[in-house]
């Protein structure tokens, strides 16, 4: 799908149905559905199955809405918020970040990525909480 919408001036995605297609289990943290590839900036849905380590991503800033559940999200030293339908999240890249408790599931988020955000960006902060593969699941 990346190199077709690479091409397109224009599309309409529908966000419902691809919410829907999100697994109801997973074996990783976060499974995500993509809609754009542009190096500029990737758009997509992801949903969070279990609490996230702390962790930083070096290439992309984040712009996450959060569509359905509730959670508690962390920056840096920071104490927790609460995020939940409604609730718009930023941060650049580099920032520390975390989903230490799922209030309600699920919780699925509409992100912005600028630029495109690689599957395989994310460093995690502790060694030993987390690689790549077992933060995302890998689309065949």
């Amino acid at each position: 799908m990346g190199s077709e919408t690479e091409r397109l001036s224009h599309a309409v995605f529908d966000v419902a149905s691809a919410v829907a297609g999100l697994p109801e289990t997973c074996a990783t943290m976060v499974a995500d559905h993509r809609f754009t590839e542009d190096a500029a900036a990737s758009a997509r849905v992801f949903r969070v199955y279990r609490p996230t380590p702390p962790h930083t991503h070096a290439t992309c800033d984040e712009y996450l809405y959060a569509l359905s559940g509730r959670c508690r999200m962390a920056f840096g030293d920071e104490p927790p918020v609460e995020v939940g339908p409604g609730t718009l999240v930023v941060f650049k890249r580099g920032v520390v970040h975390s989903v230490p408790e799922i209030l309600e599931e699920p919780m699925v988020f509409l992100s912005v990525d600028t630029p495109r955000r690689e599957p395989r960006d994310i460093r995690f902060v502790a060694e030993g909480t987390g690689t790549p593969e077992t933060f995302m699941r890998q689309r065949d």
